[in-house]
């Protein structure tokens, strides 16, 4: 169905029969990393954006399910109305679900990352919120990744529904646990995400410039899943979760295109932490001891 190296063609919804997603292993033999089954969804990367597939998906069983194609979805999507905002926005959860839950999975059997200790801040402080900033912030969002197709009138637009927050090395942005208020977008600095563990926290990520923070939280409407602490000086745009599901929900250009920025998020995300279960998965089955687990992501985003 899906081989190594071949480019990302679309998404594949089981609905009857198995397959088994495995990847290329020293010796020019296989490694199964999973087995999927009636009802499981993969290459959904490719409704989002080009990418390559690093797995093989083989029939282990007769098949039936649906191909939808990227093409048509990202016209399908790309139409103005509920129907399309609803498609888009599924599409958003079941990436962060699926993050959720490798994430968690990479916690469970990865014993090589100790557990991460947030610097403090070098002295008390107080959060610096301004609608500009202190330097010229609005001249540099569209340097940053998350506005890479947006044009000039709707960053502007996501720009004014915010104000800056400025933060000092070691202050956290929130905690697990911590009502989900706002997203960050980050502008300057980095952030680290830890997930909370019996055996201390576990970082997931260190995110840089235009990257953004806290989103999953704000659009279940819920409390945010782990601990988001500033790793060097970091200056945010910080939009309210309410104005941000107006953004996120509306019907206009910059509503598609800010669904379309937190998949593209996701998808990073995804990607690596796919490659770290992978390689987790290929060292343990060369030592003999076989990584059992739901089922990875099957691409990976192309590189720019």
């Amino acid at each position: 169905m899906v081989r190594h190296g071949d480019p990302a063609r679309g998404a594949f919804l089981l609905r009857e029969g198995h397959a088994e997603v495995s990847v290329p292993a020293p010796g020019g033999n296989s490694i199964v990393l999973a087995r999927l089954g009636p009802g499981d969804l993969f290459g959904e990367m490719a409704l989002v954006d080009q990418g390559t597939c690093i797995a093989n998906v083989t029939a282990a069983a007769p098949l039936d399910g649906w191909f939808v194609e990227r093409e048509a979805f990202r016209g399908a999507v790309s139409r103005r109305g509920l129907a399309a905002r609803d498609l888009q926005h599924a599409l958003t959860m079941h990436l962060a679900e699926r993050l959720r839950a490798m994430n968690a999975r990479l916690a469970a059997v990865d014993r090589e990352d100790a557990p991460t200790h947030p610097p403090a801040p070098d002295a008390p402080f107080e959060p610096v919120r301004s609608r500009k900033g202190s330097f010229d912030a609005a001249r540099f969002l569209a340097k940053l990744p998350f506005f890479d197709r947006f044009p000039a009138d709707e960053i502007d637009e996501v720009f004014a529904t915010g104000r800056m927050l400025e933060l000092p090395r070691g202050a956290p942005l929130y905690r697990a646990g911590d009502p989900a208020t706002a997203v960050y977008l980050v502008v300057r600095g980095a952030v680290e995400i830890a997930r909370p563990s019996a055996a201390g926290d576990r970082r997931l990520a260190i995110l840089g410039p235009g990257q953004p923070v806290g989103f999953v939280g704000a659009l279940a409407g819920g409390t945010h899943g782990a601990h988001a602490t500033v790793r060097e000086a970091a200056a945010f745009l910080e939009i309210g979760a309410e104005d941000f599901r107006t953004l996120y929900f509306g019907d206009g250009g910059v509503s598609v295109r800010v669904r379309a920025a937190t998949q593209r998020h996701l998808l990073e995300s995804l990607a690596r932490t796919n490659r770290a279960l992978a390689r987790l998965a290929t060292h343990s089955r060369l030592a003999g001891a076989p990584l059992a687990g739901p089922a990875l992501w099957v691409e990976t985003a192309q590189s720019r």
